[in-house]
């Protein structure tokens, strides 16, 4: 037993009780434990071990066809009332869903070994840091934790000896079944149960179940922000760094974004970009007054399919060594990894996800993919390339600007800036991404997903936005300032007009002038833009003319987005603060008046 914490440890005995495991193997997070797993998950067939001289300590891991995603239709939040979960997510009564649950978890883990792992959600010592104890009967698991959180008996020097507040994490892979697949989350508890799921997202309790809807909800009631964005450092050539958060739906280019590769007219002049995090924020005021982030995790949990040298070569990097891959190809003929887009030769001797060996036949995976869509790669943040100094600092890095940004093809232009914060919580909360045919459905659809948090909020979403205007409140002056981003502009053939990836630098260079309050600005009636010459296009293939039209604002366009917004708040009913209602009629009005 790793702590003397009587709390950890009367919990921990009920849910041996429950699940009724053989034997129960507390994580110290010891080498030498971890390896002992490794041997074990790679002898049983769990894991495959990959070729050690090109991926050193890289391990292999497929997921049954029914458990390769995240599971929305099966993920709850049990709060005591029910218009605390709000429109957006599922809910049930928590007595109810514990009386469900309880009996699928008797005597589950039996002929199996129950894991017990201690881990703390940012780093060790770090005031903005929370610890969880995550209990499990999968090997998949502890490893993956150990590569995504700060995990073993140094978790508990943050709890201490006394504190209750832990997060209570119940994990059973069970038989996984899709049908009695739960990924539930109390928060007044500080609770998540996960039962028949053995894949990531649904399994490693501390990445969107605690560091979001869980920490979503504690911040809510502490003052601070657990929020779905990337933490960038921009260092200029004097050494100066400025730190930016952005939110991006998904298929938005989120961590490439977070890993950016300065083009080749800022990399001469020595500029330098620095990764804090890919995925997830967590925001307080430090005692200056200011607004400073943590990234809470340790590892990227990223997506394989379309990582390569050109999209993003730090990510790609990370890859290479200590790092476990999940449903992507085997190439049996060096024993590597292999997925659609990482390069354009394809292995003849593969084996698909799915564990069918090709041998040079048809592939007969669903799509004709040898890797799942979204297939994984579970790495060490401290393999990235550009990983930030400052990625350890318990104090966090004090965020400048604040980036929201969607999939939009005419709507949204370039860059703009909100004219202030409770302007910039109006953006964040209408924020909306068009699906693409990476997605199901049709493709073009407006996917409203406010902050990037409609999956991962965990409490009702109108009440999130008032905590927004809160902080806002609280930080006064010393806000962020908030903008908006669209890297997706197409042209009438539907070809992407700005070029995007390292590129995008040149506008987060003005969004990093404006917080100075050295470039200047246009007012529009959706916000500041820039002038189409303060976008250094230096060396692109596209002309000012060009930069206007990135940056031009279509009445009728405005007019639709406009009606659908009106149709978005209105879900949220009376919980809709009224700021933002009134930030509705104000745009109408300039829209109205273009």
């Amino acid at each position: 037993m790793l702590t003397k914490n009587p709390n950890v440890i009367k919990w921990v005995d009920e849910v041996i009780a429950l699940c009724k495991p053989d034997q129960v193997v507390w994580i110290d997070g010891s080498e030498e434990q971890l390896n002992a797993l490794r041997e074990e998950a790679i002898q049983t067939g769990e894991m495959i071990k990959l070729n050690q001289e090109e991926l050193p300590g890289c391990l292999y891991h497929r997921t049954l066809p029914n458990d390769v995603a995240r599971v929305e239709a099966r993920t709850f939040i049990c709060s005591r009332k029910e218009e605390d979960a709000g429109p957006t997510n599922n809910w049930c009564d928590p007595k109810e869903m514990y009386a469900k649950l309880t009996p699928m978890y008797d005597g589950v883990m039996k002929g199996r070994t129950m894991y017990v792992i201690p881990y703390s959600m940012g780093p060790i010592g770090s005031p903005l840091a929370k610890v969880g104890v995550e209990v499990t009967d999968s090997i998949y698991v502890v490893l993956n934790m150990d590569i995504m959180t700060r995990m073993g008996k140094q978790a508990f020097e943050n709890l201490g000896e006394t504190s209750n507040d832990f997060v209570r994490g119940l994990h059973s892979k069970a038989n996984v079944d899709p049908d009695n697949r739960y990924i539930v989350q109390f928060p007044e508890d500080n609770t998540i149960w996960s039962i028949n799921s053995a894949y990531g997202g649904n399994v490693l309790l501390g990445k969107k179940c605690f560091a979001l809807r869980i920490a979503s909800y504690q911040g809510k009631n502490e003052g601070w922000m657990a929020e779905h964005m990337l933490i960038l450092g921009l260092e200029n050539p004097q050494g100066e760094v400025t730190y930016v958060s952005a939110a991006f739906p998904s298929a938005c280019g989120k961590t490439n974004l977070a890993m950016l590769v300065p083009p080749e007219v800022y990399r001469k002049q020595g500029y330098k970009v620095w990764t804090v995090g890919d995925d997830i924020a967590w925001l307080k005021p430090g005692k200056d007054g200011r607004l400073y982030a943590i990234n809470p995790e340790n590892g990227f949990f990223g997506v394989a399919p379309g990582t390569n040298m050109k999209s993003n070569p730090n990510a790609l990097a990370s890859t290479k060594k200590n790092t476990i891959f999940t449903n992507v190809a085997l190439n049996n003929d060096n024993n590597t990894v292999w997925w659609e887009g990482l390069d354009k030769n394809p292995p003849e001797n593969a084996t698909e996800w799915t564990g069918i060996v090709t041998n040079g036949k048809e592939w007969t995976a669903e799509g004709k993919k040898l890797a799942h869509p979204n297939s994984r790669f579970t790495a060490p943040a401290e393999n990235c390339p550009c990983i930030s100094p400052e990625f350890n600092n318990p104090e966090g890095v004090p965020i400048t600007a604040m980036i929201f940004g969607g999939r939009r093809a005419k709507t949204a232009p370039l860059v703009y800036q909100s004219f202030d914060w409770t302007h910039g919580v109006f953006v964040g909360s209408t924020m909306a991404s068009e699906t693409t045919a990476a997605a199901t459905g049709a493709v073009g659809v407006v996917r409203r997903d406010p902050m990037a948090m409609r999956p991962f909020c965990g409490y009702h979403m109108g009440d999130y936005f008032q905590h927004w205007l809160d902080m806002g409140e609280k930080l006064g002056d010393k806000a962020p300032k908030i903008f908006n981003v669209n890297w997706f502009r197409t042209d009438d053939e539907g070809h992407f007009i700005w070029p995007g990836f390292g590129d995008n630098l040149r506008v987060l260079m003005w969004i990093v002038d404006r917080c100075k309050g050295t470039a200047d600005a246009v007012e529009t009636a959706i916000g500041y833009e820039p002038k189409p010459e303060d976008i250094n296009i230096e060396g692109l293939d596209i002309d000012l003319d060009t930069v206007k039209g990135l940056l031009s604002v279509d009445k009728d366009v405005w007019e639709q987005e406009v009606a659908e917004i009106e149709e978005h708040y209105k879900q949220f009913g009376d919980k809709l603060p009224k700021e933002l209602a009134e930030e509705l009629k104000k745009l109408k009005a300039r829209v109205d008046a273009l």
